[in-house]
């Protein structure tokens, strides 16, 4: 029996649209259907619109206490329904049951709590000489999110956007669009005034077009690929509205020859095949002292022996299948391109695991004897596929480390400051230094075709307000 999720959150109410064709989701682990949604149109989004356009008054003007009681009872809901959301993105994405509980939903928990952390300090109001600067909610927002971590994604956006007190219209991916279902119930519970938060669900020549496009909404956030990114920047241009986009990366890590190097090695390795490498900020290229790369190999070899895929709803289970036939066929040809351009698999390769025949279960793979202007080296693979590349010395590295059209993120191991030192010279939004975490007070996001504007901490929330000057205010 599958999930019925064929009705869309509008004005409050949960609606049955009237001959919507239907989108069947595919369990990435079984191949078998584990849920229905209805496709939505251009009329859905007008709807959604109008309500947001409608409730936006009233919820702008909403007090903090109001607000911060509202995202105390969505955590609280997304705290007592995590087996559910984390049951419903092992299913619908493949991600492994235990990470799913304690990563994927253990960041939508994180996002709204600092979002509520952030609103009950936030100074929406300065004097400046005699003029005051005032801080207003942007207006009504379409969000367009992908699947790869559907509720980080959903919550890095609608969590600040209800804090800083605007109206929204939530596009979640037809690939993954369960736990979204499952949010909007908890959010439909929390308080929320009617209008405030829509949900239509629907692919994005349909719904992501029309949201993108349209005049009504002040501001578009939207995470995906590059190429989908620039469709929307030039959708929403006649509108003159905002856009923020976190879009693709290929994120260097440099191990430095003063890293620990068994410790960087083996890390990079576990980190880039995390969530079965379907992460933006993914560490895919892996730059070595040419004087250590026979050590390095070995040590990824060791690494890599140790990344084993299997059944997702198993709690043993750390790496599940990618997300769907297509992402497998994709991420297949880029593997068979890397070794016909002379990359030599070390761990992995084309073809499914032994024993994972159904499913869209990939090797995990490593390659080396690559260069840096490889198929492997230059595209987001969004697969467990890691590149190794030599580099000379510290300048080569980071030549070669800035030399990609990407922007997200980059990693360096190293003796702590000489880390710092090179990260400093990274072109990306973000460095990790020494296997450190993401930090959800810190901004997400990226240079050059990885995107623009930010998301978390702070920085991701004023995103969602507009800056207006009173002078003569103090006179």
């Amino acid at each position: 029996m599958t999930v019925d999720c064929t009705k869309f959150y509008i004005n409050g109410a949960w609606l049955t649209p009237a001959h919507r064709p239907l989108h069947h989701v595919i369990n990435p682990a079984t191949e078998k259907e584990y849920a229905t949604i209805s496709m939505g149109t251009a009329a859905d989004v007008d709807a959604a619109v109008k309500a947001a356009r409608a409730a936006f008054p009233v919820w702008s003007q909403s007090s903090v206490a109001e607000r911060l009681a509202v995202l105390d009872k969505i955590i609280a809901g997304i705290k007592e329904r995590t087996e559910d959301l984390a049951k419903a993105i092992s299913s619908e994405m493949g991600a492994p049951i235990a990470f799913a509980r304690a990563a994927q939903v253990g960041t939508g928990i994180g996002h709204f709590m600092t979002a509520r952390n952030i609103l009950s300090t936030y100074e929406f109001e300065k004097s400046r000489g005699n003029t005051r600067i005032v801080k207003e909610p942007i207006g009504v927002c379409g969000f367009i999110t992908p699947w790869n971590w559907p509720l980080n994604q959903i919550s890095c956006k609608v969590a600040p956007a209800i804090a800083a007190g605007c109206t929204m219209v939530l596009k979640p991916s037809e690939m993954s669009p369960v736990s979204a279902f499952i949010l909007a119930e908890i959010i439909a519970a929390s308080g929320l005034p009617a209008g405030v938060f829509n949900m239509v669900n629907g692919d994005g020549p349909n719904v992501g077009a029309a949201i993108s496009a349209h005049p009504d909404i002040d501001l578009v956030s939207f995470t995906g690929s590059t190429r989908a990114g620039r469709e929307v920047a030039k959708a929403a241009a006649d509108s003159i509205k905002k856009v923020t986009q976190e879009l693709g990366g290929k994120s260097a890590n440099i191990i430095l020859d003063d890293a620990d190097f068994a410790r960087a090695v083996s890390g990079g390795v576990a980190s880039c095949f995390g969530n079965c490498g379907q992460s933006c900020n993914a560490p895919t290229r892996m730059l070595v002292p040419r004087a250590r790369l026979a050590e390095a190999i070995e040590l990824a070899k060791a690494a890599g022996a140790k990344a084993i895929p299997g059944n997702p709803a198993e709690e043993t289970t750390r790496i599940g299948p990618v997300v769907s036939r297509a992402q497998y066929e994709r991420i297949q040809q880029l593997i068979r391109k890397g070794i016909e351009e002379g990359a030599e698999a070390i761990v992995g390769g084309p073809g499914k695991p032994e024993g994972l025949e159904t499913g869209y279960f990939v090797r995990p793979t490593v390659f080396v004897n690559a260069t840096n202007q490889m198929t492997i080296a230059r595209e987001e693979i969004f697969g467990p596929v890691l590149t190794i590349l030599a580099y000379e010395d510290e300048e080569d590295a980071i030549r070669q480390a800035n030399d990609t059209d990407y922007g997200l993120s980059g990693y360096v191991s190293g003796e702590p400051e000489h880390a710092r030192k090179v990260a400093r010279r990274l072109r990306t939004g973000m460095v990790h230094i020494n296997g450190a975490s993401t930090d959800f007070a810190a901004p997400f996001g990226g240079y050059k075709q990885s995107g623009n504007g930010r998301e978390w901490g702070l920085e991701g929330f004023e995103e969602f307000l507009e800056t207006k000057a009173i002078m003569g205010y103090g006179t």
